[in-house]
């Protein structure tokens, strides 16, 4: 017997896809099936298209509330289990309402859209830009030290606030950016709900202290044995040397004979 084929799999015509169609179209993508295309690759494409949708602000083209939680929460994971440092940044538009009420909503959403491109072109490919909710964003920095993380939120200060923003043909308007950082605790099984509310107080006070500036809580040190690692990865036998990344004969112990290591959280 010969095995199925794409048409006897799938029957495209019994398919209620326009709703889909509309949104990819919507969204400039190309919604129809083109020739030569089977039905199985077709629809694929389709499920790709929403997937992708699902995860972006249709305002801004930036990720939206659930990609940034998902990027975050894997985040948080990682550092629990490699020490990686991660920024996460919270920036708000300086008097954003005063923006709408004097200019109307559209000259928000363009000035919701030129800070979405901003924000994109201060950071690296690998960093994760998203529209938070309203008129706040959120970024989130991986392999990223104190000192450059400070340097980043700076550009991304200075920028927003150099940059004119044409709401209407002859009216441009300026706006600043609030921003609180906070670093994902280093070997530490965290949340990201208690990470979110770390970076939101360090808002607040950027806000509470006269707005148009960056406050970033500075990591803490912290000292971390092999066998806590160990427990970490989830390999309570890790040996000594694997546990804390050393070679066997730097490994080093303090008073009591266990085994250490600083990092920085």
């Amino acid at each position: 017997m010969a095995p199925p084929t794409d048409s006897h799999l799938i029957e495209l015509h019994a398919l209620q896809l326009d709703d889909a169609r509309a949104l990819l179209k919507h969204d400039a993508k190309n919604s129809r099936q083109e020739a030569g295309e089977s039905p199985t690759a077709y629809l694929q494409r389709v499920l790709d298209g929403l997937c992708e949708l699902s995860l972006k602000d249709p305002l801004t083209g930036l990720g939206n509330r659930r990609h940034f939680r998902s990027v975050l929460e894997r985040s948080i994971e990682a550092v629990a289990r490699s020490g990686d440092s991660v920024l996460l940044l919270l920036l708000d538009i300086d008097h954003f309402k005063s923006i709408n009420d004097t200019h109307g909503h559209l000259a928000g959403d363009q000035v919701l859209q030129a800070i979405a491109g901003c924000l994109a072109g201060c950071v690296r490919p690998m960093d994760t830009v998203a529209r938070y909710g309203g008129e706040e964003f959120a970024v989130i920095l991986p392999n990223c030290r104190p000192l450059f993380g400070r340097a980043v939120a700076e550009r991304i200060r200075q920028t927003v606030e150099s940059l004119p923003i044409a709401v209407a043909p002859l009216l441009s308007v300026r706006v600043t950016l609030s921003i609180g950082g906070a670093y994902a605790p280093e070997w530490v099984r965290s949340t990201a709900d208690l990470w979110l509310e770390r970076a939101d107080q360090q808002l607040y006070r950027a806000k509470s202290e006269g707005r148009n500036r960056i406050s970033l809580e500075q990591p803490q040190e912290l000292s971390v044995s092999a066998e806590e690692k160990g427990l970490l990865f989830g390999q309570p036998g890790l040996d000594e040397a694997a546990a804390t990344g050393m070679a066997p004969g730097d490994v080093s112990r303090d008073a009591q004979g266990n085994v250490t290591n600083r990092v920085n959280a």
